[in-house]
């Protein structure tokens, strides 16, 4: 079924997207698609940083279109007043396109996938597409989405740094998605973050292992699981 949003340049409509986009990485699928394009495009201008997962979404997809291009179908999405974007559209992003143009002119930007990047991450980044590029590779295979579930110790552990901690860890192949709290009991809440990973370059097992239950990390986890794995 298609999903529908109204006007994304509103403030209601703006809300409505950043509260969809919650508990989601991608507008449908575990992957970005024609569906985040058409909604990509359908916004006049970068979201403001009130809508945190509107924001956090569009700079990673803003990043895939100037680095890789976005091939996959998905499964429809319809903004009101805004036509659907075509296929051609979505192999060939627009040379002349204002967002994309705004952000390479700008020497000052940095190519932000996670909304928090730094001057390392994105010479990272800007390495591993030059290495792609230089091997005839137009996009890489063997990816999955995996959803984690990260436990405090207790009802006083401060559940924004124990995110900022887990986010903090940066490796070529790891891309840190959507996430939110859930409730457990006696004030505690877990976190439940998704991720996607290069199978070839990153084991999700020696993520948890060697990175989030190790310092300084672990002074904040008191355990992590996998709680759903797919391949994409």
């Amino acid at each position: 079924m298609a999903v529908v949003f109204g006007d994304l340049n509103s403030a209601t409509g703006l809300k409505k997207l950043d509260e969809y986009l919650l508990t989601r990485s991608y507008i449908t699928g575990y992957q970005a698609s024609k569906d985040d394009i058409t909604v990509y495009a359908a916004l006049s201008k970068a979201p403001s940083s009130e809508y945190v997962n509107v924001s956090r979404w569009y700079n990673h997809i803003d990043a895939l279109l100037r680095i890789s291009g976005v091939s996959a179908e998905g499964s429809g999405v319809t903004v009101e007043g805004f036509a659907p974007i075509t296929e051609e559209e979505i192999a060939t992003p627009p040379v002349g396109d204002t967002k994309a143009a705004a952000a390479e002119d700008d020497d000052d930007d940095d190519v932000d996938l996670f909304g928090e990047e730094t001057e390392e991450e994105k010479k990272a980044v800007e390495e591993r597409a030059a290495a792609v590029k230089a091997s005839g590779k137009k996009k890489e295979s063997g990816k999955s989405s995996v959803l984690l579930e990260v436990k405090p110790w207790d009802d006083e552990t401060d559940m924004k740094k124990l995110e900022e901690a887990v986010r903090s860890v940066q490796m070529e192949g790891l891309l840190w998605g959507a996430s939110k709290l859930v409730p457990v009991g006696y004030g505690i809440k877990k976190l439940q973050i998704m991720l996607t990973i290069v199978d070839d370059l990153v084991s999700v097992d020696n993520l948890i292992e060697e990175h989030l239950m190790s310092e300084p990390i672990n002074e904040y986890v008191q355990s992590c699981d996998i709680i759903a794995f797919n391949k994409i």
